[in-house]
């Protein structure tokens, strides 16, 4: 098998986590996160998510570095199969190379520009611990 039908398949599988993910989780949040890892232990779905690699819009037109991620958040989830379910949430942060500072997304302009459903509002709240002002 050459290396493009690897990377084929590869792309395939990473397509259909996205998908497969967009009807599992929160609606809109896989256009921010992606899935790192998902395991079943003890007795319990657990879902791995990491924040994206795309720059804040706040942030467009400076230069950014990826610098890791914040340290991991769970946030519990509806059930799953009958089977609790715990979203493993890890924010990104940049550095922004002019004024050498942290920088991260801003949760409340994703929430001002975008038309939030209730159930992505509800794991905002339990993610960030207050609700979004726009719905």
């Amino acid at each position: 098998m050459g290396s493009c039908e690897v990377y084929l398949i590869l792309y395939n599988i990473i397509i259909l986590d996205t998908s497969i993910l967009s009807f599992i989780l929160p609606e809109g949040l896989t256009e921010y996160f992606e899935l790192d890892k998902f395991e079943l232990f003890k007795g319990s779905y657990h879902i791995y998510l990491l924040e994206k690699n795309i720059h804040p819009e706040e942030y467009s037109g400076e230069k950014l570095i990826s610098k890791g991620f914040f340290d991991e958040i769970t946030v519990r989830d509806f059930p799953l199969r009958g089977k609790p379910c715990f979203l493993k949430v890890k924010r990104r942060k940049w550095q922004n190379l002019n004024t050498k500072k942290i920088v991260f997304r801003d949760w409340n302009l994703v929430a001002e520009g975008t038309k939030m459903t209730a159930e992505f509002a509800f794991f905002f709240e339990k993610l960030f611990g207050f609700k979004p002002d726009k719905l």
